[in-house]
């Protein structure tokens, strides 16, 4: 029996830590417990720090009091104009009623559950009476309100104060925003194809001016050259008839050696030329001088 006293004791003390153990919890800094005795709810502990309770028979359900963040999965939702649209809100919630909370949903996975279902509820029933426009628009956080509002009302009864409803996504689904950017391409396409015809008729416009233009200024030049070519000639032969009217000999001489020179200068080494031909009786005797142009031989008498 002396040897079984040790153990006994032993035991008794391990049964005593164990019972302190059982009968010591924490409440921390933005926390609060709910203690429940058999089931039933007794007391909202919400002041943090060391507590006491019943061994064995009392249970503490503790809660954050801080804002908790609710993230439901991306889904479909049919707009007001028949228009499909992937939402995905988001909300912010906080545990004020501990006693609501635990009667109605118990754990947080089941509060966000049930509050993630009550956010898609409230946002495919708003969003179905509003075109896809209005989420465009600053009626984009009236929409919010009331789907915060609904929310909030629903959500009261469970112990849980609403504070904010947002959207963190509100895009078009990828077979929709294919249409509209194949649309889009088409659209810019056909004005693309109108801007490059209407280009192409202005240059042929602009082209056709041009030649017209040029035309004009060619047929004004050509007849303005004609002109004073017919000028120049007509001043070119009063200059040969008056170099004539002075010296018909002298002239015909120098008309000679023009000719002598245009022939000559395209002309081989040698030229083959009849000697009585009229072409080069001048290099053969000179030109021609009227008596009264002779010299006086020396010593003849006049």
């Amino acid at each position: 029996m002396k040897s079984r006293a040790p153990l006994i004791a032993l035991g008794l003390a391990a049964l005593a830590l164990y019972v302190a153990a059982s009968s010591i919890y924490v409440i921390n800094e933005g926390e609060q417990g709910l203690v429940v005795r058999l089931g039933a709810p007794i007391g909202v502990v919400d002041q943090p720090g060391l507590k006491f309770k019943a061994p064995f028979i009392d249970s503490v359900y503790v809660t954050s009091t801080r804002s908790l963040l609710l993230e439901p999965p991306l889904e479909q939702v049919i707009m007001g104009d028949e228009k499909r649209l992937e939402v995905q809100p988001y909300a912010r919630y906080r545990i004020v009623d501990p006693l609501r909370f635990y009667q109605a949903l118990r754990t947080s996975e089941t509060a966000n559950a049930q509050l993630a279902q009550l956010v898609s509820s409230s946002a495919r029933r708003e969003l179905g009476q509003v075109p896809l426009r209005a989420l465009l628009t600053e009626e984009r956080g009236h929409i919010l309100d009331v789907i915060k509002g609904e929310v909030a009302a629903k959500a009261e009864p469970l112990g849980v104060k609403v504070d904010e409803v947002r959207f963190d996504r509100s895009d078009l689904p990828f077979e929709t925003s294919q249409a509209i950017y194949d649309r889009m391409k088409s659209e810019r396409q056909r004005e693309a194809k109108e801007l490059r015809a209407q280009g192409f008729e202005w240059a042929q416009q602009i082209e056709a001016r041009a030649d017209h233009d040029r035309t004009v200024i060619l047929s004004e030049a050509h007849r303005d050259a004609a002109i004073a070519r017919g000028d120049g000639d007509a001043k070119a032969n009063q200059a040969l008839a008056a170099a004539f009217s002075q010296d018909p000999q002298f002239y015909s001489f120098y008309r000679s050696l023009q000719t002598y020179r245009n022939a000559l200068a395209n002309s081989a080494p040698t030229m083959v030329v009849s000697p009585d031909a009229d072409f080069i009786q001048i290099l053969k005797s000179g030109p021609k001088l009227d008596a009264a142009s002779a010299p006086v031989a020396e010593g003849a008498k006049p």
